[in-house]
């Protein structure tokens, strides 16, 4: 009984909320010296001897705590501890238990090395937060204040430490000039179009696009839904912070109006039920089951963006590193000219901090306070 009882009070302390991709941590956190917080250990019904009757139940609760980060999260944290435990080993060092000396001269190595061997500051406090997790699920605790870490990291910051870049905005003239490299005659074309502006529209998130439904409670693995109503499309997300609305407006006209793009979507693809952007195989001409993947919607993006000549005063690497899921949403907030406070509420943000970072214009030197100050 204690052990079950064990197994409800972890299961409870399971929130509901939705872990971020880890591309849009940093950018969402809001203060980038404090890596992503570490999900919740992961309960494993072969390691806690629960009686038979109760091994369906521990199964159950372990879905439930890896619904609670996602896919992307869980691989990167996998990937950052396979990295630490190899060069544990060419160093002949134990992984485990956690030594703060040890996690220390990892950092150390990653910022000191030269080449791609050298790691950018955010990289390095993602792995130290990854370490936090893995050994968290081992029933082991790394204390990240030790001075072996917390001061190493400090110096690291002051160092190295550069601002952050950002990806570029998709202005309104950017996503016209977006819309029309694609094809209105085939299903991909009229699918990417309405991804393209229910995404910047709605300030949406690339995972929040690809996790829509049609409908309310039609998928399991689904984070949210749309409604379409005669003003518009009522967009219903699951966030980090339990559920919000996104109101989408009709627009001023058919050939860049979001709900008309959707709708037409739904249309021809004949999609009743389930996943809302799906995959579209058979050379163009069949939409699959599935539901697309997020790093579609950030391909979708660079490439419309290039093929438009979007910022075509750089050159095409440059620009292709500069555009992704995120300029969709940097692209609302830099392009609506209404009060902040909306766009605060419809990109989800806690604070308006937040949303400014969002801000990107071109023309930075619109408010001029120096003539202002009658200088």
């Amino acid at each position: 009984m204690g052990e079950a009882r064990n197994l409800m009070m972890s299961t409870d302390a399971i929130g509901a909320d939705d872990l971020p991709d880890i591309v849009d941590v940093v950018m969402e956190m809001g203060r980038p010296d404090e890596g992503p917080s570490p999900p919740p250990p992961v309960l494993d019904p072969r390691e806690t001897s629960l009686p038979t009757h109760l091994e369906k139940l521990a199964d159950r609760a372990r879905d439930y705590v890896e619904a609670a980060s996602s896919a992307n999260t869980r691989r990167a944290y996998a990937a950052d501890w396979k990295h630490f435990c190899a060069w544990c080993r060419r160093q002949s060092f134990d992984p485990s238990p956690p030594d703060p000396q040890t996690v220390g001269l990892y950092i150390t190595a990653q910022a000191s090395g030269s080449g791609r061997d050298k790691k950018a500051v955010a990289t390095i406090e993602r792995r130290l937060s990854s370490l936090t997790w893995n050994y968290t699920q081992r029933g082991q605790s790394l204390d990240r204040k030790d001075r072996h870490i917390a001061t190493v990291l400090a110096g690291i910051r002051n160092t190295h430490a550069t601002p952050p870049r950002q990806k570029e905005a998709v202005l309104r003239d950017d996503l016209i000039a977006m819309l029309e490299t694609l094809d209105r005659g085939t299903l991909r074309g009229l699918r990417d179009r309405a991804m393209l502006l229910l995404g910047f529209t709605g300030g949406l998130r690339r995972s929040e696009i690809v996790g829509l439904d049609l409908g309310r409670d039609q998928t399991e693995d689904g984070r949210g839904w749309v409604e379409v109503l005669d003003k518009g499309v009522l967009v219903t997300l699951r966030g980090k912070s339990g559920w919000r609305e996104v109101e989408i407006g009709r627009g001023s006209s058919d050939a860049t109006c979001p709900i008309v793009a959707l709708e037409t979507w739904v249309s021809f693809a004949r999609i009743a039920h389930g996943p809302l952007f799906r995959r579209v195989t058979g050379q163009g001409k069949t939409v699959g089951v599935d539901r697309l993947n997020d790093q579609e919607v950030a391909r979708l993006v660079k490439r419309t963006a290039l093929a438009a000549g979007v910022r075509a005063d750089l050159s095409e690497s440059e620009r292709g590193q500069r555009f992704s899921g995120h300029s969709l949403r940097a692209g609302l907030a830099s392009s609506a000219e209404v009060d902040e406070r909306y766009v605060q509420k419809q990109l989800g943000h806690a604070s308006a901090e937040m949303t400014r970072r969002y801000q990107r214009r071109r023309d930075r030197f619109r408010v001029n306070l120096t003539k202002a100050s009658g200088l």
